[in-house]
């Protein structure tokens, strides 16, 4: 083996599926970026209030940006989950983890749309509004032929061929290939390591490509919170206040009381430290309306933190398209209050159902454009055909909304990583306390753990497989 540096020998508790940690000054510069990150957002509504139809010609800089990280979506999927199934000695652990998260991430939805549900009832906040012909258009709009129904929505998960999984940027059909991949050079044994230190670098490639597009992300927040403010404005905000205030505190309760009891009870840890952790996730989050903007970083500070490579590589991408928390509470919010707007009312009875079919529809609408309202349009017109109409009455809105929903799918899909990697015993806790009490710092410049001039992170010098990290 190459000779360690000191920062790798000051970082010796990193487990097997994460290498030791960068030392901190690499941090450094990176602090200006995401200063400039909070002075654009600023700068940001500032334009869209003062000039807002100059504002909304902006969107094409945010839209830019995050085009650009969703570009690195699928090959850092495809390594992360290639590279931790590779390594694992039995298939069935894998397997274990999938149903254990599949299984979390169908509760959680169901807890998410039964608070949304409670609170909706309980603040009835559309009551009294008019409805348009324009409002109704515009609703009518918002019905997408994007979503799929379910067994659609399941063979679509299979590629056309291996190579379009990553040009059509489908995330569930580059989990498929990189899951069968994994598992194939699993069965090769040591004839497949030379396969794995090449993925290996070609992830250390695609993370320092990362780390550059992320010098963009100045400039695609300013371009993305102008537009924003300037096609919602003032109006919109002041007349569908209750009902963005109602979801913004229902979002807040579910993440800090329902995940945050579930992180300190089952992980040990206190949100408020994790959440801190994450905190230039869920900077670049607030300012591009998008979660997927933070993917990638996520599945980089998850395996840094101390989950293996397999529970990251499986319980994130999979979380990115079933465990939409954010998404559920939204849809319930907005279904009552377009009821209660149009004057049908819905009863208990009539609520349940549809929330379960949003619940299904949810899921074949993954990965399309503007999913949380472009779901809900197309499950009522499957559904609850009258209410569509009602759509209209939050598009003005609904970009202000993404920006709880995106937060909320994130800190869902967070906390869920490091409560299966505790189920699965995939968690090292050690490592864990040291890198939420900043000994071990995160590397902003290269998002990964280890040193140019080590070997791969994360594989063996020479053939044989290894075990996942034990707890």
């Amino acid at each position: 083996m190459m000779p360690t540096t000191s920062s790798r020998r000051a970082a010796v508790t990193s487990t097997p599926g994460t290498a030791p940690a960068a030392p901190a000054a690499k941090r450094d510069r990176t602090h200006y970026l995401y200063i400039a990150v909070i002075v654009a957002v600023v700068l940001g509504i500032a334009v869209g209030l003062i000039a807002p139809d100059f504002a909304v010609e902006l969107k094409p800089i945010g839209t830019g940006f995050v085009n650009l990280i969703k570009m690195m979506i699928s090959p850092i999927i495809f390594c992360t989950i290639v590279l931790g199934i590779g390594s694992v000695r039995k298939a069935a652990k894998v397997g274990a983890v999938g149903g254990i998260a599949l299984g979390y991430f169908l509760v959680m939805s169901l807890v998410a749309l039964a608070i949304g549900l409670v609170v909706g009832n309980i603040l009835e906040p559309g009551t009294g509004l008019a409805v348009t012909e324009s409002v109704k258009e515009a609703g009518q709009g918002q019905v997408s032929a994007e979503a799929l129904p379910p067994v659609e929505f399941v063979l679509s998960i299979i590629p056309t061929t291996m190579v379009s999984a990553f040009t059509e940027g489908q995330v569930l059909q580059t989990l498929l290939v990189a899951l069968l991949a994994g598992f194939a050079l699993q069965a090769m044994g040591s004839a497949g390591q030379p396969v794995l230190r090449g993925i290996e670098h070609i992830q250390r490639l695609v993370f320092r490509i990362l780390a550059m597009v992320m010098w963009a992300a100045p400039l695609g927040a300013f371009g993305a919170i102008a537009a924003v403010t300037g096609s919602a404005g003032l109006d919109a905000l002041k007349s569908l206040a209750v009902l963005m205030l109602g979801f913004y505190v229902t979002c807040f309760l579910f993440v800090f009381i329902v995940l945050g009891a579930l992180l300190r009870i089952v992980g040990g840890l206190n949100i408020l430290t994790f959440f801190k952790y994450l905190g230039r996730e869920f900077l670049l989050i607030l300012s591009t309306s998008s979660s997927e903007s933070a993917l990638p970083r996520l599945i980089a500070k998850m395996e840094h933190l101390g989950v293996s490579k397999p529970v990251v590589g499986i319980t994130v991408p999979t979380g990115y398209s079933f465990n939409l928390d954010g998404t559920m509470i939204y849809m319930t919010m907005a279904s009552l209050y377009i009821a209660d707007a149009l004057g049908k009312p819905m009863s208990v009875g009539e609520q349940i159902p549809l929330l379960l079919f949003l619940l299904v529809a949810s899921k074949g609408a993954a990965g399309v454009s503007g999913a949380g309202l472009a779901t809900l349009a197309g499950g009522l017109q499957s559904h609850k055909p009258a209410l569509v109409d009602g759509v209209g009455l939050i598009v003005g809105i609904d970009r202000f909304m993404s920006e709880a929903r995106a937060l909320t799918n994130f800190a869902g899909n967070a906390v869920a990583t490091v409560l299966i990697g505790t189920w699965t015993k995939e968690i090292d806790r050690e490592r864990v306390d040291q890198v939420l009490a900043g000994q071990l710092p995160f590397d902003e410049e290269t998002l990964l753990d280890h040193d140019e001039d080590a070997s791969p992170a994360g594989l063996p010098e020479q053939g044989g497989e290894k075990e996942l990290v034990k707890a």
